[in-house]
This record gives C-alpha cells, sequence and structure tokens, in this order.
C-alpha cells in the first residue's frame, strides 16, 4: 500500500508534470524510473497518460507501483500553458533554448510538453509570451481517472483563491476515499495563511490520510546544489511545527542534495517528490527515439536515475 511506502521515510516520487501530456515520454520515464527504485508516479489527470504510466510499469518489470494525478485550480503554473503573441514576437529563439522540456520548436509551443514553468516568459524581451490554464470540472475528469485505477490525488493549492481552493477540495473528497496530497506553497501568501489553509482542508479527512506536499520554488530544480532546494527544506519545516497528522514530501527545486539537507536540517519527512531535476539529467537519452529499444541508451540514463532515487533513501 502507498501508506506502508510512505511510513518508510524514503519515498522517492517522480514528477512527470501535472501538465506533461505526452504520453511517449510519460512512458519513458516511468519504466526508467521505475527499474532506478522509484515506486510513486505524479502525472497529468488524463486517461491516456494513466495508460501510458501503467505501460511503462509493465515493461520496467515492477509490481508494486502507485500513481497519483496531479491537479489545479485556475491560473496555477502546473496546469498553464505558454502562448506567443506573433505580433509582438521577434523569432529571436531564447524562448526555444530555454525550455527544460522541449515544448518550445521554432517559436511554436507544444501544448502537450508545456509544463507552465515560465522560463520562456522571462527571457522574451519583447514580453509576447503569456499563459492560459483551463478550469477544468473535477466531477467529469476524476471518475474515469479513479475507475482506471489510480493510488492518489494530488490538488495544488497554491494562489489566493479560497473558494476555488476549497471547492475543488471537497469535489475531491466527495470523488475519492484514498490517499490525497495538497500541494502547497508560501509563495504567494503569507506563512500564516499557509497552515490555516491546510487546516481547514485537513477537516475533511481522517489522521494520516493526506499527504501534504510542500513545495518551496515550483518547479525550479534545474541545479544540483544546496541553495536551490533550501525553499523546499524551509517550507516543509513550517509544516512539520505545526504537528499535524499527515505524511510529508519535499518538492520545489528539488534534486540529490534535498534529503541531506533536510535530515540536517531536523525534517522528519516522508519523501521527496523530484520532477524538473529528474527530467533533466535524462533528456538527452529520453529524447531518443529509440530509448527504449537500446539498452545502451537507456542503461547511460538509468545510471543517472538510480543516483537521484538512491539519494533519497541513503
Amino acid at each position: 500500500m502507498l501508506k506502508d511506502l510512505l511510513e518508510k521515510r524514503n519515498c522517492f516520487k517522480l514528477v512527470c508534470g501535472a501538465g506533461n501530456e505526452d504520453a511517449i515520454e510519460v512512458e519513458k520515464l516511468v519504466t526508467l524510473y521505475a527499474k532506478a527504485g522509484c515506486r510513486f508516479f505524479d502525472l497529468s489527470a488524463k486517461e491516456e497518460i494513466i495508460d501510458a504510466a501503467k505501460s511503462g510499469i509493465l515493461k520496467s518489470g515492477v509490481k508494486d507501483a502507485y500513481l497519483c494525478v496531479s491537479v489545479g485550480i485556475k491560473g496555477d503554473p502546473h496546469i498553464s500553458k505558454a502562448q506567443i503573441d506573433y505580433e509582438k514576437c521577434i523569432g529571436c529563439g531564447k524562448c526555444d533554448e530555454i525550455c527544460p522540456n522541449n515544448a518550445i520548436i521554432y517559436h511554436k509551443v507544444k501544448n502537450m510538453k508545456c509544463i507552465g514553468c515560465g522560463k520562456c516568459a522571462k527571457v522574451c524581451s519583447k514580453g509576447a509570451i503569456s499563459y492560459t490554464s483551463e478550469n477544468i470540472d473535477l466531477n467529469i475528469v476524476l471518475p474515469s481517472l479513479i475507475e482506471k485505477g489510480i493510488d492518489c490525488i494530488e490538488l495544488h493549492a497554491m494562489g489566493t483563491d479560497e473558494e476555488d481552493i476549497l471547492s475543488k477540495w471537497e469535489t475531491i473528497n466527495k470523488l475519492y476515499t484514498g490517499m490525497v496530497s495538497i500541494c502547497t506553497s508560501h509563495g504567494k501568501i503569507s506563512d500564516e495563511a499557509m497552515i490555516k489553509r491546510i487546516k481547514r482542508m485537513l477537516n475533511y479527512r481522517s489522521p494520516y490520510t493526506t499527504i501534504i506536499q510542500a513545495d518551496g520554488f515550483p518547479m525550479s530544480g534545474g541545479r544540483d546544489d544546496y541553495k536551490t532546494t533550501l525553499q523546499a527544506v524551509a517550507t516543509a519545516e513550517i509544516v512539520q511545527n505545526e504537528n499535524l497528522p499527515v505524511y510529508l514530501m519535499l518538492s520545489g527545486g528539488t534534486n540529490t542534495k534535498t534529503a541531506e539537507l533536510a535530515s540536517l536540517c531536523g525534517i522528519k519527512f516522508n519523501g521527496v517528490a523530484v520532477g524538473s531535476y529528474a527530467r533533466k539529467i535524462v533528456r538527452e537519452q529520453i529524447d531518443c527515439e529509440d530509448f527504449l529499444e537500446n539498452p545502451v541508451i537507456f542503461e547511460k540514463a538509468l545510471i543517472k536515475a538510480e543516483k537521484l532515487v538512491q539519494s533519497v533513501q541513503f
């Protein structure tokens, strides 16, 4: 059971990306990281992505893997997609170069690969890039995913729209009786407001049926150093200090240094969720069309993936 995995306090969660709708890439990532020792996978809330992840698990030969689907409120960067205003765009190519998910090619956005990280907008000198997000109806989306077989639903409870967050949280709890996760950050609200929100959401839950994913600096894990992961540890400490009956997962800027730094700081975490960094280190191999058939390429990526997974299980 997922609960058992979390209670071992060394759970590694691969974040494929809430906005990552590239089924081929997801299948590759899940196959690779399952082989590397990962047993918990975070996915876009799409049926074809669940199918791709299950195919990856089957190819890896792993039996005890768990799937989580992520949903968010309108405006959540995790489910936002970049769009380019071609009246402003000068074709400089900076957005193509900076995109960590190869979602922009020749100034064209491939929506299924865009994860809403915001990097392209930051390098655009003409302000030609903005973001849009769809406000999905969970009553329509979730039932089919639950029927397919998932082990966790995560709500990205970020931003300032308290009404939307609580409305979606109520819907999740009405539709689903399994483990749920609250991905939270204090970026746009105070620490006190974040804790107040979490406690209000926990009123819907029994003890230890909820994961709090402390997202220090969302989608910032491009580097493997202590500074990058510092905010994840700091956010986790804020949650830990409240002694809540939850499982604690670190995310946002996570890398091979996260578990070490969290342990040094006295954080009693149950796991570490890694997305940007986990995808970045194997990007060269994953992008090869014959990745799953070429043992040389696969093994090269596997060595990197195993090192990352083992960094949580020291």
